[in-house]
């Protein structure tokens, strides 16, 4: 069942668990609080890695909604037509292979929950116009039914792109780009927020209890890096590291990443 994991209360994550003390990401997280308050549909954008889905989440555990359904969905993951059918649901008949008694649709178990879009950008025109009318009409119909379907539903979205460029190359519309940026949030990439470094660091070789330091050739590299994976890119190299056993972690220990960098 292609709904299989994408449905939950959400998981029990709050702003606390966004680590970081820089101004930035505080600015961040202050942001995030006030939006989870609004009512309206919030667009999370920023690089790969920065953790977007993390202050999804957060916003929804601390808004009226949190006691609903969290619904998770990558839109550059699936299919438009499975993605259709995923987010409307479908009446019996509809299709081949359409099951019987139909489908109920993600939007329909969203219902006084959130529906977290991931990578907006992936969603094709014609489920932009979709998606654009369940927002602004607040009910849908399933794919091959006649029934119009209330549902109260918040959207939060992600995107890695600049959504404005694609609406000025006629890929994305401009009239939903309006709509989704009621509340605008931005996560910054790591590099902009290096105070941050040490303090995910720490984090990450707790969490997979790596135990190392640096030299100083090796700690220069590492701050100077330019952290293009962001966060992911972080945790995914300090699990690494800490897997040569190695107690102080040399120059030529590091990523090949880091040292052509450096």
């Amino acid at each position: 069942d292609t709904l299989a994991g994408k449905i939950s209360l959400g998981k029990e994550i709050t702003l606390d668990n966004i680590i970081g003390n820089s101004d930035l990401i505080v600015q961040t997280k202050r942001n995030a609080l006030i939006a989870s308050r609004s009512t309206s549909t919030i667009l999370i954008t920023g690089e790969s890695g920065t953790g977007k889905e993390l202050f999804a989440h957060a916003i929804h555990n601390y808004s009226h909604r949190k006691d609903y359904p969290f619904i998770v969905v990558n839109c550059a993951a699936i299919p438009e037509t499975l993605l259709e059918s995923e987010l409307f649901g479908y009446e019996e008949g509809a299709f081949t292979g359409a099951k019987k008694g139909g489908k109920i649709g993600l939007f329909e178990f969203a219902h006084m929950g959130t529906l977290f879009l991931d990578e907006l950008e992936g969603m094709s025109p014609a489920l932009q116009v979709k998606l654009l009318r369940v927002i602004q009409e607040k009910e849908l119909m399933r794919i091959g039914g006649d029934k119009v379907i209330n549902v109260d539903v918040r959207i939060i979205a992600t995107t890695n792109e600049e959504l404005r460029d694609l609406v000025k190359e006629g890929k994305f519309r401009k009239d939903l780009y309006y709509r989704m940026s009621a509340f605008p949030l931005i996560v910054p990439p790591l590099r902009e927020r290096k105070d941050d470094l040490y303090l995910l660091t720490e984090k990450f070789m707790r969490s997979s209890g790596a135990d190392f330091r640096f030299s100083s050739k090796a700690k220069k590299a590492f701050e100077m890096y330019n952290w293009e994976g962001n966060i992911r890119e972080l945790k995914n190299y300090i699990e690494f590291l800490g897997f040569t056993e190695e107690k102080i972690i040399e120059f030529e220990d590091m990523p090949l990443a880091i040292r052509e960098y450096y």
